[in-house]
């Protein structure tokens, strides 16, 4: 393929692939659990920038011999700075006048966008890009910090890459830098904890960036005339291409961020068919390219940095502004697509006004003619523009200052960790012995009496944790385990361990599933440690999430399937009473944490009523066939 000037460039499909990248992240976030693995979204576009960028770089240093380090920078400022400082404002200032948990951290979340580095930032400060509890109005920026990082680093090093002769040596050495970055998420990966260190890494999520630049260095002497003379690059480029985007919407459709898979291979496998779509479209003649390239398409992927930008803080402006507004079923759907439409509307005018006005004639230029004119209309519009200005400034500075010290849920957590740290400090009640594992289940009319608190284990997430004082008043001496964010498959290496340690109680808590899907296998595999002489209540979720329908049933089969577990109605019993709750309808106050446990207390209280099994019916032997019986 011939090299055009960077600025006159148009490469077929990138754009039409920027818009599904940026499309499956917005029903990913607006829609929750719609498209479990709409994530990958950000990863298309990693590539797509790692392509570009060194495919720029390559294409400056071969036709001027140089690289001019500061034109480049001042372009990239030109493309992200216009419609990211927009943003920064008018949301600030909108959450300003909202008030409550959207102003959380902001100071610090304005900090990380400025400087692009939120992703360090949230990590130095703990903060979970899986967390809940905090609607962080910023937190979509942290992809923007690990591409702004690379924009800022990678023209270094590409500099001496280029002096290098061999284009092998030059794709092998970039090969081995997108290997390390996989290899250290894949290591760095805790299975049983929380992922978002090496999410939001620079180090261990920059593969993708590589591999789109290892595609640029490949295709860096591309001629158009070598390509068309080669007819079986120009038939198999397209249909691997389209294979390739047609694996990763199937790929979109079963991701989720809790399994182990993601972070060892999985969101590197992405990165590849990504790089093999754009292979496939950029080939000269593509219908690849042409289907990417129709007319909706690159509209969208025009302006999928704005609409990026935007989608995520206007959806959460709307969750605190209608705190009331259903978020699941139809109603969630008609909040996302509000969000969808403030979001697509503040994109398009943001790209119209001011993103392509600065980057063509740039800030000096823009700025003249906004605040250069002080006499008749035109002065008119400059003293608007200087007020509306000013006025978001003011207001964004003041919005600063009024950061709360924590949200209403984080609150209520809070008090859930002290309670459970104070009864940690007490002296432990003596639990009644269970089964050791491996020794044989106890018959059906052994099954334990109903419990006393020293007899309970709890395991759980924030639910379960915002719920622990009343939990621990109804129960005395219960031992509860929950934390933020926790996802169901950290539980069955909690219970092993639990009881390797021996001290896995009589009866069996489970509060999960707020935080992700919920897979059958998790639920046997506890099911299988725990045995058949302890008492298993699941409590069911209640959150505005696209899973939690699944979540539910799935949890409502597993007590179906085995006698001594028991469904806790949660979600039933609080769906009319969700003003218990705090604003993210998830996490329960002291009069919700009372619905919780009485929730709970009638589960145990089935489970006591069960009348003995007799003989071979016993639920954990087989039923023996009539004619075997004779």
């Amino acid at each position: 393929m011939s090299s055009p000037s960077p600025r006159s460039a148009h490469l077929p499909g990138l754009d039409g692939l920027r818009a599904i990248a940026v499309l499956a992240v917005l029903v990913y976030h607006l829609s929750p659990g719609a498209l479990t693995g709409g994530f990958l979204g950000v990863d298309i576009f990693f590539v797509i920038s790692g392509f570009l960028i060194t495919g720029l770089v390559l294409r400056e240093r071969e036709t001027t011999g140089r690289l001019r380090l500061r034109a480049f920078w001042l372009r990239r400022a030109r493309r992200l700075l216009p419609a990211l400082g927009a943003l920064l404002l008018v949301c600030s200032a909108v959450a300003w006048l909202i008030g409550g948990d959207v102003l959380l951290h902001l100071g610090r979340q304005l900090l990380g966008a400025v400087t692009f580095s939120s992703n360090w930032v949230a990590v130095a400060n703990d903060q979970s890009y899986f967390d809940e509890t905090a609607p962080e109005l910023f937190r979509n920026l942290w992809s923007l910090a690990v591409e702004e990082q690379f924009y800022l680093v990678w023209p270094l090093l590409v500099l001496p890459l280029a002096l290098i002769r061999s284009r092998r040596v030059r794709v092998a050495i970039v090969a081995i830098i997108a290997a390390g970055s996989a290899v250290a998420m894949a290591v760095l990966f805790p299975p049983a904890g929380d992922a978002t260190r090496v999410y939001y890494g620079t180090d261990t999520h920059s593969f993708g960036l590589a591999i789109g630049a290892v595609l640029a260095i490949l295709t860096s002497r591309w001629t158009v005339s070598r390509l068309v003379a080669a007819r079986w690059f120009r038939v198999l480029a397209p249909i691997l291409g389209a294979l390739s985007l047609a694996a990763l919407v199937v790929v979109a459709s079963v991701f989720t961020t809790d399994a182990p898979l993601v972070y060892r291979g999985g969101l590197v496998a992405v990165a590849l068919l990504t790089a093999i779509v754009i292979w496939g479209s950029i080939t000269p003649g593509s219908p690849l390219g042409r289907a990417l390239d129709l007319a909706p398409l690159r509209w969208v992927g025009t302006r999928s940095y704005g609409i990026y930008l935007w989608h995520w803080p206007v959806f959460v402006l709307l969750v605190a502004a209608f705190p009331s507004w259903e978020r699941t079923g139809g109603s969630g759907w008609l909040l996302g697509g509000v969000a969808a439409a403030i979001t697509v509307t503040a994109a398009a005018l943001s790209y119209r006004f001011l993103e392509q006005p600065i980057r063509r004639d740039g800030f000096r230029a823009v700025a003249g003619r906004w605040f250069g004119g002080w006499r008749g209309i035109r002065g008119v519009g400059t003293a608007a523009t200087v007020l509306v200005v000013g006025a978001l400034v003011a207001t964004t500075t003041v919005a600063v200052l009024a950061e709360p010290d924590q949200g209403d849920a984080q609150a209520l957590i809070e008090r859930g960790k002290a309670a459970i740290a104070s009864a940690t400090a007490a002296p432990t009640p003596t639990p009644t012995p269970s089964a050791a594992p491996g020794t044989p289940t106890p018959g059906p009319t052994e099954l334990p009496p109903p419990p006393a608190g020293a007899d309970i284990t709890a395991i759980g997430d924030s639910v379960m944790l915002a719920s622990a004082p009343e939990l621990q008043a109804a129960f005395p001496g219960i031992a509860i385990d929950a934390v933020v964010s926790r996802q169901a498959s950290a539980a069955p290496a909690i219970v092993q361990g639990m009881v390797d340690a021996g001290i896995l109680r009589s009866t069996l808590i489970l509060g999960l599933g707020t935080n992700g899907p919920v897979d059958e296998s998790v639920l046997e595999r506890i099911h299988h440690i725990v045995g058949g002489g302890h008492r298993i209540v699941v409590v069911d979720v209640q959150a505005p999430r696209g899973w939690v329908p699944g979540v539910n049933t799935e949890l409502g089969h597993f007590a179906d399937e085995h006698r001594n577990v028991e469904l806790a109605h949660w979600q039933e019993a609080i769906a009319g009473q969700l003003n218990l709750l705090a604003r993210d309808q998830i996490h329960p106050g002291s009069r919700g944490g009372q619905v919780y446990v009485d929730c709970v207390k009638a589960a145990l209280q089935r489970l006591d009523d069960l009348p003995p099994l007799q003989g071979a019916q016993e639920f954990w032997l087989p039923q023996v066939p009539p004619l075997l019986r004779r």
